[in-house]
């Protein structure tokens, strides 16, 4: 049974116009309402340029008292000591790690949308790359901020790199911590550059509409004298590329790394070989469902409903569907790894799992990161706003106590019943847990309010009046050096 064609624009899904579906012969249109490059440029600068909505004031206001109490709980640690964590023997890494490990999760999916997409010539990426790409930076700014401080003397944290000393001492290179640095240090560096540059030629749009002299000069210098020939567009097509290229191996590498500060232990529940994929594929399920829980918000409250179509929100929910299949079988290879060693330690750790002290966090992290994905399958819920966006936070939710499992359950009982413990979060751990949010929703919204969101020169670039058609959508949009000339 073949589906009948249909004019995109006309049909509506869930009171949203309908570009979903897929007409042989005619490719589904990437931006809606039939708008101009003119249209796309005010709409988006008007982010910038006029008054703000309430409610990112609102948002504002709740996200920045989160940040202040994250500051104020940090300098109460430094002045009394690391003894107001709920760290303890056995269970010696605590929240700290498992926010360390989740927010380094989180900040995957940006670079994957613009970086592996791009090479993929996947155009739908075009209308959210950029807000992902900066929630990439703001999740590393958040992990990074939990091993400053897990030294116990963060003005000492300087000594995890290698530097050239009076008293020859050097960090231990075969641990995987050092990696640590290396990896999240590179793939913050090259993420930056990776979102500044593509910034760039937005940048100078915001520069030339400029009515202050404050906002000329300030885009002025951040868009490095930018003038639209086409030397500037050939420079920084292939400074995108090569950027692209460079980033892609970043984003497997990073979480593998991370996965190898417990992989490479001698500890039960941790001495995996399957942690590295499994990791990498968590990460991009967690990354992808905080970019769609950013985005359903920002496309209402911004006006930004005809860029971030429904078509954005159904692959990002295909994907979330396909990694969240990868992580419910890796849970499901780690039991019977388990149960196949033979190994009583490790079938003992797996069995405490769902059945011990923390089972109500493993049967949390097993609903919201197994289960619930599974109605993604149903093209019905995947078109749902309200029901992507609740999908989305209980991933958000399971993949934190994914890391808890991970951290928690595998110390708390060690090898010797007398130095079994349980670990039990204090004010400051669930505070500083808080604040961590508050910190990245704080960063999010001022980049919301101060720079394009959306990445303008490269939507404009699929639609199909850089074909010069008014209208009908090209079968290929392709994304050439002859097509930047024309932008």
């Amino acid at each position: 049974m073949t589906s009948i064609p249909h004019d995109f624009g006309t049909r509506q899904l869930h009171g949203e116009v309908d570009n979903t579906d897929e007409i042989p012969g005619r490719r589904a249109p990437l931006v809606l309402g039939d708008r101009d490059f003119g249209s796309v440029t005010r709409t988006v600068c008007s982010l910038t340029e006029h008054k703000t909505p309430t409610a990112w004031y609102v948002a504002f206001a709740i996200s920045s008292t989160f940040l202040l109490m994250l500051l104020v709980l940090i300098g109460y640690l430094v002045t009394t000591g690391v003894g107001v964590w709920g760290n303890n023997n056995p269970v010696m890494w605590g929240f700290p790690i498992v926010n360390f490990v989740f927010w380094v999760g989180i900040g995957h999916a940006g670079t994957l949308i613009s970086a592996i997409l791009f090479l993929f010539r996947q155009h739908w990426r075009t209308s959210i790359n950029r807000f992902a790409e900066a929630m990439t930076i703001f999740a590393v700014v958040c992990a990074g901020l939990f091993p400053g401080i897990h030294v116990g003397r963060p003005w000492l944290a300087y000594w995890l790199f290698p530097y050239p000393n009076q008293m020859s001492m050097w960090p231990q290179f075969r641990s995987p911590l050092l990696w640590d640095v290396f990896a999240v240090g590179t793939y913050a560096t090259v993420s930056l550059m990776f979102w500044y540059v593509g910034m760039i030629p937005d940048l100078a749009t915001l520069r030339d509409r400029a009515k202050s002299s404050i906002r000329y000069y300030v885009y002025g210098i951040l868009s490095l004298g930018w003038n639209g020939s086409s030397r500037h567009w050939h420079r920084f097509e292939r400074a995108y590329l090569l950027l692209a290229a460079l980033a892609t191996p970043l984003v497997l590498s990073v979480h593998s790394v991370v996965s190898f500060d417990f992989a490479v232990s001698q500890l039960p529940g941790w001495h995996t070989t399957i942690f590295p994929p499994y990791f990498v594929a968590g990460a991009v399920f967690g990354g992808f469902a905080m970019v769609l829980t950013l985005a359903i918000p920002a496309r209402q409250f911004f006006g930004l409903k005809d860029l971030i179509t429904l078509r954005h929100i159904e692959n990002m929910n295909k994907i979330m569907l396909a990694t969240g299949l990868i992580v419910a079988y890796a849970y499901s290879v780690e039991l019977f790894t388990a149960w196949y060693s033979g190994h009583h330690f490790e079938q003992f750790v797996f069995m405490n799992r769902p059945l011990g002290p923390y089972w109500w966090a493993f049967w949390i992290m097993v609903t919201c990161n197994v289960v619930c994905p599974q109605f993604l399958w149903f093209k019905r819920v995947r078109t749902s706003l309200w029901g992507t966006f609740l999908i989305a936070m209980a991933a958000n939710i399971g993949m934190w106590f994914e890391r808890f499992v991970i951290v928690v359950t595998s110390l708390h009982r060690d090898f010797l019943p007398s130095s079994w413990g349980m670990f039990i979060p204090t004010w400051v751990d669930l505070g500083m847990l808080a604040g961590s949010f508050g910190l990245f929703f704080t960063l999010f919204l001022l980049f919301c309010r101060f720079l394009p969101m959306v990445a303008m020169a490269e939507v404009k670039a699929v639609m199909p009046q850089v074909h010069g058609r008014g209208g009908g959508y090209p079968e290929a949009v392709p994304h050439s050096e002859s097509d930047a000339g024309d932008r």
